[in-house]
Formats: C-alpha cells, structure tokens, sequence
C-alpha cells in the first residue's frame, strides 16, 4: 500500500508541471487569429511606451492596427493590459514565461506573427527606434502565406450528413446499395 501511495505521488509530482505548461498563455487564444504585440516597461512614463501609446490614439494607426489584426499587450510595471484592459496577476505572468524572457529592466517591443513565430523582436536601445510604422512595415514585408493564416475552424456538424446524404455529382436517382457481407474469417490450417 505504501509503495502504491508513493508511486503515484511521485508521478502526479512529475506529471503536474506538464499540465500546467500546456496553454495557460494568452497568446494560445491569439494564434491563427492575430499578432500580437507585447510591450514589456519598467515604468508607466517609459518613452519608449508613451510614444507607441501616443501613435496608438491616431486614428489613422487605429484603422491599420485594425486591419493588420494587432492585439496590443502591454506589461507596464508588472502590470498587464489588453488592447487598454486590465489582464490578471496570473495571464500576466503566464503571458511573460510563454515569451521566456529573462529578466532585465529594458524596455522590450515583441511582435509575433499569426503563426507564433517572433517577427519583430528590439531591447533597450533598439526599442525607443521603434514605431508603428515600423511594425507595420514588417507585417506587410510578411509573405502572403502567412497573412492570410487564419485560426482553424471544425466543419460544421450540420453540413456532414447533408452531403452524405445528397447524390453523388454526375450520378443519376439511384437507390443506395446494400452494404457489403462481412468478409469470412480465415480457417485455421490443419497441421
């Protein structure tokens, strides 16, 4: 009994962290359906922030924002925000390990394809260089495989057994067969 209680402590032990990997990002939802762009300060006042911030507010950028499928993630602080509203504790911190970054207190610009993949990635200095049209030029430098990539959807159920159901293209009004007999099972050889 002792040795049953221990085993499956040590594989529930070994086996929880697996679990808790999987999809606990907010990204996951994102992936297929639009880029993110994840914007990591120290600081609420960091330049870098409010200048992105600033060309957010432009409605001329919000309808490019919008027509390039840009979720904008901003960790301010520690605190983070989707698209303005507030993210809890826990999709925060899940959001920071997913992009495994180490730790540092440079300001950080990330932007992440349709596909996952990082496309646009600045630290520290690089980071004040960056701007929208900057990042819009990098999502519109991306290849038309890639743009196009959408999230994929299951058939509706609906539809299966209406085509199943409607003839064949090119056939006539015929019954549907009979199904075929069982095939018969092979003798044992007399030895």
């Amino acid at each position: 009994m002792l040795i049953r209680s221990l085993t499956l402590t040590t594989l529930l032990a070994l086996a929880g962290p697996l679990f808790a990997a999987d999809g606990d990002s907010p990204l996951d939802i994102d992936k297929g359906r639009a880029r993110p762009l994840i914007v990591i300060t120290s600081s609420t006042i960091d330049p870098v922030w409010l200048g992105l911030k600033k060309s957010f507010d432009d409605p001329a950028n919000k309808q490019g924002v919008a027509q390039r499928n840009i979720k904008v993630y901003s960790v301010l602080n520690m605190s983070g925000q989707l698209d303005g509203k507030d993210m809890g504790q826990q999709d925060t911190m899940a959001l920071i390990r997913s992009l495994k970054l180490g730790a540092g207190a440079l300001p950080k610009v990330i932007l992440l394809g349709k596909d996952g993949e990082k496309k646009l990635e600045s630290s520290g200095d690089e980071s004040k260089a960056v701007d929208l049209k900057k990042i819009f030029d990098t999502i519109d430098a991306l290849p038309p495989e890639e743009k196009e990539i959408a999230a994929p959807t299951p058939p509706p159920a609906a539809a299966e057994p209406a085509a199943a159901a409607a003839p064949a293209k090119g056939a006539k009004g015929t019954k549907p067969g009979k199904p075929a007999k069982p095939a018969k099972p092979p003798e044992m050889p007399d030895d």
